[in-house]
């Protein structure tokens, strides 16, 4: 690797939000990829002094956004604030998709006046520029530098992707002038993730910036989490009560709502039934306005679809608009269902923000029924230490409490993790990143990931590369520049 280019890292190096990492090409530019929000303890106290941009942007020439998840653009409104005008570079789904998350994000943390929010958006469609996946994207092209950028699927959630940066430094008078070649994984999803294409490797690579959100294990397969998923709903069934999964409005959402589609589809035509009820009996409840407007968006999207997810269409299915899918708009239409749910034995699933159960519609169904046996709390995506669902999911199977708006509920309900439908890459996943390419690098930085999780995917890569006898440096990516 060449001495000129380095790395500073803003986010997501410590833990496993914030992402935000700055690639220097040596010669005072710089590219910055992703610009996400802290969550849970990450956040600190003063959010706001947490979150303000305190790094120069001088030479900073774009930014590069791998994915809409909240913790990978989140800053963009403090980014703006700072002084950024340069151009936003995204998939094309995901320039469909972030303005919405950014909307929700000022809504939620800045203001709720619609001029602001409108002036704002109009801004940031002005600098989004959406690149098709596959294709070299020419950022600088001077006498000293040229700097290319190409986004490939990382199959983590609808538009998301992993960066690949080309830097040719002209200076050089070595005949022929290799390039440089850094990869930015930004989040890999598991291979065989409903309605998403699995990520491949790129060619090669000298550098790459991988995530290790779960460096330290591994994920069920797919019709091991599938069957574990059924059981769920067959014990909703047979109790009348309303299993809870907390998801974020993106992502998470839409697949599981492609897998439950799947599974009452299979049920009835087999005509099943589980404690005297069929499968059309179980109500499929979106309690959240910004995830049926992600959900919308994602139909539109349907020819980023996988395969099998568009041979579904093709047979006349649904699979994201279904008759016993139901949408709950309105906060009014949400008490009432809270209420319903937690008085009746009509069985449910309920899918609301947010995913680690910190805030929103979620809380209110947990504090209804989490202190009742024939409900269930189904986690089906990583829980960041500190937050509300960590706490279930480490306290509820030994019958302990959770803190949710100030006050103390004893945790009687089911409490279960289905680690498969995480929407990251595990150990292997990552190990196999590295191991398809054609060209392995010579460097991996290991970043998004907690202290365990890097150390045991660090061993995992270094003995990788020792069996295929290959030179290749891990590192444990800190927050300063290098």
């Amino acid at each position: 690797m060449s001495a000129n280019i380095g790395f500073t890292h803003h986010g997501a190096v410590e833990g496993v939000t914030g992402s935000c990492h700055q690639l220097h090409f040596g010669d005072g530019r710089s590219l910055l990829v992703d610009c996400g929000l802290f969550q849970g303890e990450e956040g600190g106290e003063d959010a706001l002094a947490r979150h303000r941009i305190e790094f120069s942007l001088a030479g900073v020439q774009a930014l590069v956004a791998t994915h809409v998840h909240i913790d990978h653009i989140g800053r963009l409104p403090y980014l703006f604030a700072a002084g950024f005008d340069g151009p936003i570079l995204c998939s094309e789904p995901s320039a469909k998709l972030l303005p919405l998350v950014i909307e929700d994000a000022l809504k939620i943390g800045f203001t709720r006046d619609r001029q602001l929010i409108e002036r704002f958006l109009e801004r940031v469609e002005a600098h989004l520029i959406a690149l098709p996946y596959g294709r070299w994207h020419t950022l600088i092209d001077d006498a000293s530098r040229r700097v290319r950028v190409k986004l490939q699927r990382a199959g983590h959630i609808l538009g998301s992707a992993y960066v690949e940066v080309d830097v040719l430094d002209k200076t050089i008078s070595a005949t022929p002038r290799q390039s440089q070649r850094v990869v930015f994984s930004g989040d890999l999803g598991a291979p065989y993730s409903p309605l998403l294409p699995a990520p491949r490797s790129p060619y090669r690579a000298d550098v790459v910036v991988l995530e290790s959100t779960y460096g330290d294990r591994l994920h069920e397969d797919r019709r091991h989490r599938r069957s574990r998923l059924k059981a769920a709903l067959e014990r909703a069934l047979a109790d009348g009560g309303t299993v809870l999964i907390p998801a974020f409005s993106i992502g998470r959402t839409q697949e599981l709502l492609y897998e439950l589609e799947g599974l009452i589809h299979e049920g009835a035509k087999r005509g099943e039934r589980v404690g005297g009820r069929g499968w059309d009996a179980l109500e499929i409840i979106v309690d959240s306005p910004l995830a049926a407007r992600f959900t919308e968006v994602y139909r539109e999207l349907a020819p980023f679809w996988d395969a099998e997810a568009r041979r579904r269409v093709a047979h006349g299915r649904h699979p994201l608009d279904f008759d016993s899918l139901y949408t709950v708009n309105s906060h009014e239409e949400h008490e009432r269902a809270v209420a319903y749910l937690a008085k009746t034995g009509r069985p449910a699933v309920v899918l609301a923000a947010s995913g680690m159960a910190a805030g929103g519609r979620i809380v209110n169904y947990l504090k209804a029924m989490i202190g009742e046996p024939r409900h269930n709390v189904l986690f089906v995506g990583y829980q960041a230490e500190g937050t509300p669902g960590r706490a279930i999911q480490e306290y509820g199977p030994k019958g302990g409490w959770v803190e949710l708006d100030g006050e103390r509920f004893t945790i009687r309900a089911g409490v279960e993790s289905l680690t498969g439908y995480s929407a990251h890459a595990d150990r292997q996943d990552l190990v196999n990143f590295i191991r398809r390419m054609r060209h392995w690098p010579r460097q991996v930085r290991l970043v998004h990931g907690d202290a365990d999780a890097k150390q045991a995917l660090k061993e995992a890569l270094l003995a990788e590369a020792k069996r295929h006898e290959w030179a290749m440096e891990v590192v444990i990516d800190r927050a300063a520049f290098d």
